[in-house]
């Protein structure tokens, strides 16, 4: 005959195994879910919410026209300061999000960019610099730029490098020199300072201010043979001008603005040791607004189409 007293200890054993099992299957989903959502984080940026874009925005922005303002450009090079001319074209564009590049149709999975081309030239004695970057910036405002990019020309050689913003950034460069030869990294997120010229031209108001991480321009990162990371830096802004000061390379940049729309950029200015050593110059790079038209520059390339130019002031 069954005990039932030993029946009901081991009905009521297993009872609480069960209880156990499922209470520990019930508690691993919160956990599971929230240590994804940890990883996820550390890969992937967090999206803010996309930024109402205003009629006056839309009515500049997608006339079908580029944005071509021309600069006078001093640039502080080998120690010395060299006259040029600087040039920073702005049009929006729409955007593959997975292959990052111009989309050659539309789509609405496709992302709509504020894209600058900025692009300076100017001599050093015999031989001439030419120096080009772009920056893909989503008009949404609501992520670091999609993609960056830099190259620079002169008689030595060239270098090229280039950010993608993926699951981290990804950064290929490639140089004349051997110890910048040929490189492939990955950087965690921070705050580019080529988007900040395109997220000024969104929205200056939304710019990051205070104690921050940011990774300089790519074509300062060159010309001065520094590593691709993100340094402590402070940012402050005025009603017409951002600035940006780097404590460890002692470098400070200052972009004056047109505080109304279209947040036009009237000036900038680029405070840096020029040189190698305790002996290199604090010289400053100055660029100052020439002229600013609208155009469809692509359907301008005719020689009659010359005298553009001149009303830009580049010849």
């Amino acid at each position: 005959m069954n005990n039932p007293i030993k029946s009901m200890t081991v009905f009521t054993s297993l009872l609480s195994l069960l209880v156990i099992a499922f209470s520990c299957k019930e508690e691993q989903k919160p956990i599971d879910k929230q240590l994804a959502v940890t990883d996820n984080t550390i890969k992937t940026e967090i999206l803010k919410s996309a930024e109402p874009l205003s009629k006056e925005f839309n009515d500049y922005w997608y006339a079908g026209e580029a944005e071509i303002s021309s600069y006078k450009l001093e640039q502080a090079r080998y120690g010395e300061m060299r006259d040029g001319t600087a040039v920073l074209v702005y049009v929006t564009e729409d955007f593959l999000p997975e292959e990052q590049v111009k989309a050659d149709n539309y789509s609405k999975d496709n992302t709509s960019v504020l894209k600058l081309n900025a692009t300076k030239n100017f001599n050093t004695g015999i031989y001439p610099y030419s120096i080009m970057q772009s920056t893909f910036y989503p008009v949404a405002n609501n992520q670091h730029a999609l993609k960056v990019t830099a190259s620079i020309q002169e008689w030595c050689g060239h270098v090229y490098a280039q950010l993608n913003n993926r699951d981290n950034f990804e950064i290929k460069a490639h140089s004349y020199f051997e110890t910048e030869a040929d490189q492939n990294l990955n950087l965690e997120k921070s705050i580019t300072e080529n988007e900040i010229w395109t997220q000024l031209r969104v929205n200056p108001k939304s710019l990051p201010t205070g104690e921050l991480k940011i990774l300089p321009s790519l074509e300062f990162l060159r010309l001065k043979h520094l590593k691709f990371k993100a340094l402590n830096a402070e940012a402050t802004l005025n009603d017409d001008s951002y600035k940006i000061h780097y404590p460890e390379i002692n470098r400070t940049l200052k972009i004056n603005f047109n505080p109304n729309f279209p947040f036009d950029i009237i000036s900038w200015e680029e405070t840096y040791p020029d040189g190698y050593g305790p002996n290199a110059k604090l010289l400053t790079t100055k660029a100052n607004k020439i002229k600013t038209i609208k155009s469809a520059y692509w359907s301008k390339n005719s020689n009659s189409d010359e005298n553009l130019r001149n009303t830009l002031g580049l010849e």
